[in-house]
């Protein structure tokens, strides 16, 4: 059976596309107009294993909010149509991910009950000169209702001692520890021949 979806947003202030195949290889084709969340897109991507096209037109004139929000909705929505009833899949998902000085841990359960629990130290407030890093927690908090998701993404070290921290590594860490939970939670799991990973017999 195939686990693919199409998700198409309209609004007065975006426009966005998003096609996904979460039995892929890791291929990506993204554009959103903000160079460093199609970076983060991408790691979703790779990491996660999962063939993603992204392809989003926002009033970046006003700013990236409406731009970055919408898409991680649209993400959250096609995520939720490929999972379908989610069937035969493991249901829960942990990564422990570092990234040269920075350790993060993200854990997913594809519950159906949208909660999401981000913790992240103070970050230089933009990465590049239109991602806000603000926006790294609304990303999830989007993603994960859309999804019907229960995700954590902690920062357990963000810097050496007596530094600032890498606000680029940190955001980056986040996404490749989220995509490797992710990847881990849709796996298929041959010991439940198809059934669903819950007493209550749904998801």
């Amino acid at each position: 059976m195939s686990r693919s979806a199409r998700v198409e947003r309209a609004t007065a202030e975006t426009k966005v596309l998003v096609e996904l195949d979460l039995d892929g290889t890791g291929a990506a084709e993204i554009s959103t107009g903000v160079g460093f969340f199609d970076h983060m897109l991408g790691q979703i991507a790779k990491h996660g294993a999962i063939d993603l096209r992204v392809s989003t037109q926002g009033d970046l004139e006003v700013d990236a909010h409406h731009t970055i929000e919408d898409t991680a909705l649209a993400l959250g929505a096609a995520l939720a149509d490929a999972l379908g009833d989610k069937k035969g899949i493991r249901r829960y998902g942990s990564a422990l991910i570092p990234l040269d000085e920075v350790l993060v841990q993200a854990a997913v359960d594809l519950s159906g009950r949208p909660y999401v629990v981000h913790d992240e130290p103070a970050l230089a407030p933009y990465v590049g000169p239109v991602y806000p890093t603000s926006m790294t927690r609304h990303i999830w908090e989007s993603l994960g209702h859309a999804a019907r998701i229960t995700l954590h993404v902690n920062v357990l070290r963000a810097a050496r001692p007596g530094t600032q921290p890498d606000a680029h590594h940190v955001v980056e860490a986040q996404f490749k520890a989220f995509a490797r939970a992710l990847r881990e939670a849709v796996a298929p799991d041959p010991r439940l021949s198809g059934g669903i990973a819950s007493t209550k017999g749904v998801l």
